[in-house]
């Protein structure tokens, strides 16, 4: 994989593009007004993993309280915004770290023009966010409905209006629940500018289905080198969407967070009840950030040799199973002690 070269923006103390590792994103869904409610849910997607946060900023009172939740979290944070320019001057003056707006709907010319001044005094760096759902009607009859060419055009003209205020702080995004829709118009575009690219599949679905869907659309993107930050949109916890988004780039090998689990899909040779074992081992191993690959096996005469580059692991046998360590057998256990003999060399890493 060749990564595409994008210039650099400063979301905060992140740098995206620019030769830097996609950075993984995610969303609140909690109530922004509410602000102990959000910080909570900040911190937890902070020590999930995420690296950068978004919040919708509906109403006045919303952008408000951004100053206060900004002191209270460790990350950089985007505010979400639409139709108000006053939003984003709010949202600026609390110390936001980025925009997510059109610069297309914020309110004409001359308002575009205020929220780029406010954004070039502190170098805040605005998303352009084109989504399928919501383009320009006229491009809607220029090309007969959603097609890719619409979205490139959306985001071209978008990006027109902040470069004649000659202001380059700029990271685009073209969203679609439709996968094939939405890389033909992150492949077109990334032809076409050098901004760095936000990716993700809008509206995926709920975390079983819209996971597979994510890792499809975003992974097809990432291995051929586009995006530089994502974001996997789940209906449900935030925090599954920062696990799915570090397990894409982990199986590209492109960043590398937690423990890489990897366990066989059973058959009639498993003497075990590796499919419990295996949920066993995933959610003790939760949280723990050690840059290692454990395998679980349910095989005693391939498992090994199967899982010979991994750090530590099981293969089943009848009734028992062995702990291997980079393919050597190290021991023996009885079944109902494995996850425990695992976890316990696990430790010893």
């Amino acid at each position: 994989m060749v990564k595409r070269n994008t210039r650099p923006v400063m979301v905060g103390n992140i740098q995206i593009g620019g030769g830097s590792p996609v950075i993984v994103q995610s969303m609140t869904n909690t109530d922004t007004r509410d602000v102990k409610s959000t910080v909570e849910q900040i911190t937890d997607l902070t020590q999930a993993g995420c690296e950068v946060v978004r919040l919708a900023v509906p109403d006045r009172e919303a952008a408000e309280v951004l100053s206060d939740i900004k002191a209270k979290v460790s990350i950089p944070l985007i505010a979400d915004i639409h139709f108000d320019y006053r939003l984003a001057l709010l949202a600026l003056s609390g110390g936001i770290d980025g925009l997510r707006i059109n610069p297309g709907n914020i309110g004409g010319k001359a308002k575009v023009k205020e929220v780029v001044a406010a954004a070039r005094e502190k170098l805040v760096p605005i998303r352009i966010g084109v989504n399928a759902g919501s383009l320009e009607k006229e491009l809607l009859d220029k090309y007969g409905g959603v097609k890719a060419d619409a979205l490139v055009e959306s985001a071209l003209n978008h990006i027109n209006i902040l470069e004649e205020l000659n202001y380059r702080e700029i990271k685009v995004s073209l969203k679609a629940s439709n996968i094939p829709l939405m890389l033909e118009a992150y492949r077109k575009l990334s032809g076409l500018i050098d901004y760095p690219m936000h990716i993700g599949v809008t509206e995926a679905g709920t975390v079983k289905s819209g996971t597979i869907k994510s890792a499809v659309g975003i992974g097809a993107l990432l291995a051929e080198g586009i995006g530089d930050t994502v974001r996997v949109s789940l209906t449900g916890h935030p925090r599954h969407e920062v696990f799915v988004a570090f397990e894409i780039l982990k199986a590209l090998g492109l960043r590398q967070r937690g423990v890489e689990l990897i366990s066989c899909p059973t058959c009639g040779r498993t003497q075990i009840n590796l499919i419990e074992i295996a949920e066993q081992v995933e959610q003790r191993l939760v949280g723990l950030d050690k840059p290692i690959k454990v395998a679980v096996m349910g095989c005693v005469v391939n498992g090994p040799g199967e899982a010979r580059e991994a750090d530590v692991g099981i293969a089943g046998g009848r009734g028992v199973g062995l702990i291997f360590r980079k393919g050597e057998v190290i021991r023996k256990v009885p079944e109902k002690e494995l996850v425990e003999e695992l976890i316990r060399e696990i430790e010893l890493l």
